[in-house]
């Protein structure tokens, strides 16, 4: 039971708000689960492409990102990102151009997000939760693609490898994208976490780092030379 004994009755009346709203939030949430597993189910291999969404049209990443998402449309896949500008725009770009799938997630923020052209009409789907979004990143895609980004990427980086971790979800390729970006991170976790035995030796093999487009593409496809495509969990 609550102790509302240190509260005011103003406060213990918006307490008291708060906890219905809560839980009429349920509904919200599972809305946001349906639409994304009705929207999702259907599409075939897909591969999730996370970056900044503040990078601009001229910047090297951008074309390189559309590059990447290009090559994977003609090896079979779609592909899935945050919906939003920056590198997301250019791998939605990449597939569209190359008449593909172009998946976006989108989320309700109070800035920088908002959707970019290159998402098919169909399969845009804009979320409040991020938690859900989440869900939908990993469950349908068959590949992670972390090009360079900021805590909104690497969240995403460390949400996938920590669920491949532990179990929840299977194995599957999670490819850096941009050596002189993602190397200092990797060497701080090795020298740090796997030197502290805060980590499995192992678990540094779920990563790959890269600077070229193709390598990312035939990781990808190499990997389901041995391994049969279906969802994550």
């Amino acid at each position: 039971m609550t102790d509302f004994s240190l509260m005011d009755k103003k406060t213990i009346d918006e307490w008291q708000t708060k906890s219905i709203q809560d839980t009429w939030r349920i509904f919200r949430i599972m809305s946001e689960f349906v639409e994304g597993f009705q929207t999702l189910s259907s599409l075939g291999p897909c591969v999730t492409i996370f970056g900044s969404a503040r990078l601009k049209e001229d910047h090297p990443y951008y074309h390189m990102t559309a590059e990447i998402a290009k090559k994977l449309v003609e090896r079979g896949f779609g592909i899935i990102t945050g919906g939003g500008p920056g590198l997301m725009e250019a791998a939605n770009r990449g597939a569209f151009e190359a008449k593909g799938v172009s998946v976006g997630l989108n989320i309700t923020l109070p800035h920088e997000q908002f959707s970019n052209p290159y998402i098919d009409p169909d399969k845009l789907i804009t979320f409040d939760f991020f938690f859900a979004r989440k869900v939908m990143f990993v469950k349908y895609a068959m590949g992670f693609i972390a090009m360079p980004g900021g805590f909104g990427t690497l969240d995403e980086l460390f949400e996938s490898l920590t669920l491949i971790q532990t179990g929840k979800a299977r194995i599957f390729p999670i490819v850096l994208v941009g050596k002189s970006f993602w190397e200092p991170l990797v060497t701080w976790i090795k020298n740090t976490l796997k030197e502290g035995g805060f980590i499995s030796p192992e678990d540094l093999e779920l990563i790959q780092i890269t600077d070229d487009s193709e390598e990312v593409v035939n990781i990808i496809t190499d990997f389901y030379k041995k391994h049969r495509i279906k969802p994550n969990f």
